[in-house]
Formats: C-alpha cells, structure tokens, sequence
C-alpha cells in the first residue's frame, strides 16, 4: 500500500490551477499557429495572431491567459493501492484550488449557491471527479472551465431512431448558436451514451484530450474530422468576424447505453482548452 499525504495534493492541486491558466498547452499553440498558416481571411489571421501573442505576454509575465480563470474541474485517478492520509482528499484538493486562486492572483468566479449567488471569495468549491483504478498511480487534472463557453453547451435526449445524422445535426446545431460567445475557434467535446449525466461527463472528459489525439475506434475518428470539417464550414472564425477557423478539434468519448436511448452532450471550450495534469 503506497501512502500519500495530504499536503502534496494541496501543494500539487495549487501548482495546477496557477499553471493551467498561465500557460497555453503546446498542442493548442500548434492548432493555432496551423490555423494561422491556413487563413486567408486577413481580419481572422489578425485575430489568431493575438491570441498567440496573448499567450505569449501570459507566459512571460506569469499572469492569466484571460480574466476569466475558471471554475476550478478537477480529475482524480487514484490507483486502489494507494492511501491518502493526513485528512481529507477533498479537503486537500479544495484547499489546493483556494491557495491556487489567491497566491496566482487569479479571479474568484465561484458563488455559494446558484440563487443566493454570494462570492465564496477563493474560487471554491472545485469540481471533483474520481476515477479508482488498479495499481498505485494517482494522477491530478486541473481543467479550469470559464463560463463564455460553459454556456453555450447543450445535451440533447435524442432517439435511437435520429441515430448517426440526427448526432451530427444536433451537434452543429449547438456550435452554430453557440456563435462567437465562446471565444471561437473553439475545442468541441461531445459525449454519446451513457446516462443523461454521463454524457455530459464524457463531453467534459472528451476536452482533457490532446488535439493530437483520435478517438481509437477509427468510425469515431472519422466522425471527428467529419464534424470538423463541417463545423468549420459555417463560417464563424476566430472570435466571431468569419473565416476557416471556428474549431480546432472535436474530440468524441462514447459509453453503452440503454436499448431506448441516444443521449448526447456538447461541452464546447474556448481556444484556451485550459488543462493541465500532474502525478503524484
């Protein structure tokens, strides 16, 4: 049995929140330089040329790639032989965002409650996901999620019958009235299967993906680059003024269901896709 304290999951979970906002992931700076390149709209070259830039400045400056840092999402994969002591996990984790968000100057989104709506002031608390696998590992993933594109995201209870085009159509019709709200060109994770919440989760998982990544199942593959191709087509662009770019990647994660059901989510991120992990 490996043991773990409780303070290197605060000490890593702080590090993590400070870092994801701070710097730009490099596959995503690939996906935007690529699409720079491929741009003959001079106002959406512009545009991706800032953005790069605006990475650049947060880099060297040690600040906030946008001022909207997120509610801190947080992954767990914890391996069954391994044991937290010195206190609670979710406290450690929670304790990890609250430092994070304070010492990194990072802005403070997280109200106590969906009505009351009062400012808890340290950006907790997190959103947690655990995952318990065989061995010894334990992994942290910290994926802030600002609200411009958390907003435009939809899940749709659709029927075996709309099979294969009604999943397309559903999910070009969340993208194109998504619009320019979440700061295209956009990250598309899209989750099909499972339950009403576990599609969502999987939408949500699907964004942790590297853009260098395909789904492995090569029909779902060809569906990724299918929908890219097609939600490029609409003409949105970077941030909303038209061109080639409206999505970087699509990434689709899929789970069995049930005999009467096509549940499918989209769960759109903005050309940060803000995520970074950590083992332990």
């Amino acid at each position: 049995m490996r043991e773990i304290h409780v303070s290197k999951i605060v000490e890593t979970t702080k590090k993590l929140c400070i870092d994801a906002n701070y710097y730009l992931t490099d596959d995503m700076r690939e996906r935007l330089e690529e699409a720079k390149e491929k741009e003959n709209f001079s106002t959406a070259k512009n545009i991706l040329n800032i953005i790069i830039e605006n990475a650049d400045i947060a880099k060297d400056e040690q600040r906030p790639m946008c001022q909207d840092t997120g509610m801190a999402v947080v992954f767990i994969e914890m391996g069954q032989d391994v044991h937290v002591v010195g206190g609670s996990l979710e406290e450690a984790i929670h304790e990890g965002v609250r430092q994070g968000y304070t010492q990194g100057y990072l802005r403070k989104s997280v109200v106590n409650d969906p009505i009351e709506r009062i400012n808890t002031q340290d950006n907790t608390p997190a959103v947690i996901y655990y995952n318990i696998v065989e061995g010894n590992d334990f992994s942290i993933t910290v994926a802030p999620k600002g609200f411009g594109s958390e907003n435009m995201s939809q899940l749709k209870m659709l029927k075996p019958a709309d099979g294969i085009e009604g999943v397309k159509e559903f999910v070009l019709k969340a993208v194109k009235e998504a619009g320019p709200n979440p700061c295209p060109p956009i990250v598309v994770g899209i989750g099909i299967g499972g339950t009403f919440d576990k599609a969502a989760f999987l939408a949500k998982k699907a964004l942790l993906r590297s853009t260098n990544e395909r789904n492995k199942n090569s029909f779902y593959e060809g569906l990724e680059k299918e929908l890219l191709g097609e939600i490029n087509e609409l003409g949105i662009g970077p941030q909303g003024f038209g061109g080639k770019t409206t999505a970087l990647s699509v990434n689709i994660e899929t789970y069995a269901t049930h005999i009467a059901g096509l549940p499918v989510a989209v769960n759109i991120n903005c050309h940060a896709t803000r995520h970074v992990k950590a083992h332990i």
